[in-house]
């Protein structure tokens, strides 16, 4: 390993070998926690420092790292105070996360630290979208994410650097190889010799460098960042290195051959660095001691005082509050001018209205700006809010949506658009595992709207007519929303936007030019949570929402005016209990009626909570209806007996006659 000398001053590479030796030493002494039991897991760094402190020395404070297991180094060299750090690995609740996350499964806005969660490339997207708010805030400043050379096998890898790519994101892509993706040699992940072939394939530059030279680390992050910052494009850096322990502490390093461990213990990145700062007269034996020594110091001081910290107590309440961003902006009214318009127009008002209510409001998503969606939603809007703002995006529903978040935490709002609810399933675990769990987590807000084309009765088959709804209902941190009717779907729209946190807007596609209604003109949101009576009677309560309040309307006429209490909930979560008891125990017969699959629907949640709570109201056990527990079919004949639709008035009048 060769240093050379440079332009850097004698301070300036003293203070690198201080940044060197801090994670080294809180390694050290992290490994004699974990044998005693006082911590419960551990990802050793040991041989990668260099990586992580000369790229964090290399950047400017306020440009965002988004770092992963082994980049202790990035925590350290951004001054994270060692008290609240190891209260963060012991699961304190004066660790960012109050115990709910461990080691480095948090954020700093403080610091423009992003940390990982357990998906490994998960938060490469999000890289993305701290890059895409800088880039549309001209600030000139840069996001800066890991990976490993494991994790560049996954699909968020080759999405997020495609789509920074395609939009000239300034972006850091730093690839940790360190041959093992835990015990996986990298000949059984990749088909290549160095990570600087990928370059050409994504239109963008790659260079590789000595990921144990800090040196070399940091220059080259020095003069890769100026390209990045001038030209506003992203640049892959490999970093060459090796991890001298196991992927964790409990999987050991048996698995790999001892002569590889001979050949990089003789590389370890801070032994030659010091044998070069001693050979240059730059450090000699008692400086060298008086630093480690009041490190030591440090470290030895902050963990006694987290360790002495109470263990986190359970507040559910608590719990519950942090789940949410606060919403601190009141329901606008509607004025009384109003219009008939298609459901397909509401939604379009709602989103226009939004865009010139929000100046920080980014809008994604496949084909939405010069064609304007499929469902043409925003077409217009291109030539109205222009090309920053209205975003076509490639073919990569997870990167996108990682996008978001990132666009959160830069202040900004954003709408995704699915082109179809079902192609969601490709950003799944973006929405149930970041958006969802980040504010709970370390208190960053995701202020992102999923917009769902949803529903069957379309012909369209069994990938464009899915109804998904539950499957985001389940997941704790998501707000659903589901309107029936125009006036509904725009100030719901609107609320949506209004409110800081991650929400699947549900809008079925047969409505979209089926149904009109009067809707206000002007700007006005609903609030969530509110169900409403579409019909009032005292016999049998139908609880419903989307489409299935339309069929409940078809069938009206075959009943008397008062049997029928029909309840369209409008949102799922959150649901309107009062308004589904107060029906319930007036008529004393309930139908919970979807169109989604009948088993795991939103309607067995629904009617476990009527059973739970109203139980002495009823005079008939809850019933259930919906779709076949099948996919969509596609000819109209087989998905005609697929909803159901047809069968509503036969289980009413079963419900009536108990």
């Amino acid at each position: 390993m060769k240093f050379t000398l440079g332009t850097e001053s004698s301070e300036e590479l003293i203070h690198l070998y201080k940044l060197l030796i801090t994670p080294r030493l809180i390694e050290e002494k992290m490994l004699i926690l974990l044998r005693q039991g006082k911590i419960t897991k551990w990802f050793s760094g040991i041989g990668q420092e260099a990586i992580s402190v000369g790229i964090t020395a290399a950047l400017n404070a306020d440009d965002y790292l988004l770092p992963m297991h082994r980049n202790l180094g990035v925590f350290t060299g951004r001054d994270v105070p060692l008290e609240k750090l190891f209260a963060q690995f012991q699961g304190k609740k004066s660790g960012f996360t109050k115990g709910r996350d461990r080691s480095f499964h948090f954020g700093s806005r403080e610091h423009h630290i992003v940390g990982m969660i357990s998906h490994l490339g998960s938060q490469m997207g999000v890289a993305d979208g701290i890059a895409l708010g800088e880039k549309i805030s001209a600030t000139g400043k840069l996001s800066a994410v890991y990976s490993g050379d494991g994790g560049a096998s996954q699909g968020d890898f080759h999405e997020s650097l495609n789509l920074a790519s395609v939009w000239d994101l300034p972006v850091l892509f730093i690839i940790e190889n360190n041959g093992y993706g835990l015990s996986t040699p990298s000949h059984q992940q990749f088909r290549f010799d160095s990570f600087t072939s990928k370059g050409p394939g994504y239109g963008m530059e790659a260079f590789s460098v000595d990921g144990n030279n800090v040196l070399d680390v940091y220059r080259m992050t020095k003069d890769l960042s100026f390209k990045i910052r001038n030209e506003s494009r992203p640049i892959i850096l490999e970093c060459m290195t090796f991890r001298m322990r196991g992927h964790e502490e409990a999987s050991g390093t048996k698995y790999i051959p001892q002569e590889i461990m001979d050949h990089w213990a003789l590389k370890d990145p801070i032994e030659n660095y010091e044998k070069f700062l001693f050979d240059q007269g730059m450090l000699d034996e008692a400086l060298d001691k008086a630093m480690r020594d009041e490190i030591k110091a440090e470290i030895n001081l902050a963990w006694e005082k987290s360790s002495k910290e109470e263990e986190v107590i359970w507040n559910e309440e608590q719990e519950y509050t942090d789940l949410f961003a606060f919403n601190d902006i009141p329901v606008t009214a509607p004025n009384e001018a109003s219009s008939e318009v298609r459901f397909i127009d509401a939604v379009r008002q709602g989103l226009q209205q939004s865009m010139e209510k929000h100046d920080n409001l980014i809008l994604m998503g496949q084909d939405i700006a010069e064609y304007g969606g499929v469902f043409k939603v925003t077409e217009g809007f291109i030539e109205r809010f222009g090309p920053k703002r209205v975003r076509n995006t490639p073919l990569c529903e997870a990167a996108v949506i990682g996008t978001g978040l990132g666009l959160s935490v830069k202040g900004f709002k954003s709408m995704i658009e699915m082109q179809f609810a079902d192609f969601v399933s490709e950003g799944f675990n973006q929405i149930v595992n970041n958006l969802a769990k980040v504010h709970w987590r370390w208190g960053q807000n995701a202020d992102v709207v999923i917009r769902m084309p949803t529903g069957a009765g379309v012909a369209a088959g069994p990938f464009h007519s899915q109804s998904n709804e539950a499957w985001f209902s389940h997941v704790p941190g998501l707000k659903v929303v589901y309107p029936a009717f125009p006036n509904d779907a725009k100030g719901l729209l609107i609320r949506a936007f209004e409110d800081p946190n991650p929400i699947l807007f549900f809008e079925h596609k047969a409505l979209y030019r089926s149904t009109k209604g009067m809707v206000p003109e002007d700007y006005y949101s609903i609030d969530f949570g509110l169900g409403r009576r579409i019909l009032e009677g005292n016999r049998l309560s139908i609880i419903t929402y989307g489409m299935g309040v339309h069929w409940a309307m078809e069938v009206k006429g075959e009943f008397p005016d008062d049997h029928l209490d029909l309840i369209d909930l409008r949102c799922l979560i959150p649901l309107d209990k009062d308004l589904i008891f107060e029906s319930v125990k007036k008529t004393g017969r309930v139908l919970v009626f979807h169109e989604d699959n009948l088993t795991g629907g939103f309607g067995g949640e629904i009617a476990s909570l009527i059973q739970q709570e109203c139980f002495e109201y009823l005079d008939a056990p809850v019933k259930r209806l919906a779709s076949v527990d099948t996919p969509v079919p596609f000819a109209p004949t087989l998905e005609n007996e697929f909803l159901p639709r047809n069968r509503l008035k036969k289980t009413i009048d079963e419900l009536l006659a108990y």
